[in-house]
């Protein structure tokens, strides 16, 4: 990969503007490969390969830039197109916010749908049906038929809903099991805010012989935004 392709990749995915002095100790070793005798020389490839690159962003056949901010580097849409960015980041859905239980329910019924309530609370190793309408308001899950046993309980499944908003081409995308626990675990560490629409509970112990059943935090919230660059730069 270029050294230009590396610092556009840094600060494309950085929330805030990146310094020179990040940009360099993230790809000091990269340059060094590739011949830098020293220091002072990585510093100078940098910098040059940096203002190549805002250069390049500064054609009129870009809609992007890349600003000089609080003394760091970062892209934003240009001025000009403030107006068709403006218009589309209003078209966006508002971000979902879903609560710990309801993300731990929407987990299930993705990895093992269909799934009855009942399934879904024998693995969380708690009631779930409160935390089912809430998912199909969001339009999250829908139902899939009733289940040949006695009672005939309703089957949910996820919808299309769900694959946009979670940006998946459809349920083979889905991560592995232990992934999304990661990445639930990494949501849940900042944050947090009270459970909307469902009481704090004591966390039920998890049955041991729940395969692949998710640790639960009952009475916790996390913002779980549509991921979007669009509106970056609009005053």
């Amino acid at each position: 990969m270029s050294l230009k392709a590396q610092l556009e990749a840094i600060i494309y995915a950085a929330e805030s503007p990146v310094t020179l002095d990040q940009l360099i100790e993230l790809v000091k070793d990269s340059v060094a490969s590739e011949g830098a005798a020293d220091g002072t020389e990585v510093k100078s490839r940098v910098r040059l390969a940096l203002e190549e690159l805002v250069a390049d962003y500064y054609a009129p056949d870009h809609g992007i830039e890349i600003r000089q901010v609080a003394g760091g580097y970062r892209m934003s849409t240009k001025p000009e197109q403030h107006d068709v960015v403006r218009a589309f980041a209003k078209s966006l859905k508002p971000p979902i916010r879903l609560s710990l239980p309801a993300l731990e329910t929407l987990a299930v019924i993705a990895y093992k749908q269909p799934a009855t309530v009942p399934e879904i609370s024998e693995i969380r190793g708690v009631d779930s049906s409160g935390v089912i309408a809430t998912l199909l308001d969001r339009r999250l899950i829908t139902t899939a038929g009733r289940k040949a046993v006695i009672g005939r309980p309703i089957l949910y499944k996820t919808t299309k809903e769900f694959l946009l908003r979670f940006g998946l081409k459809d349920i083979s995308d889905l991560p592995s099991m232990e992934e999304f626990e990661k990445l639930v675990a990494q949501s849940f560490q900042s944050d947090l805010l009270p459970l909307e629409g469902e009481a704090p509970q004591s966390p039920a112990p998890e049955p041991e012989a729940a395969a692949g059943a998710l640790p639960t935090s009952e009475g916790t919230e996390s913002a779980l935004p549509v991921e979007s660059r669009a509106g970056e730069g609009v005053e």
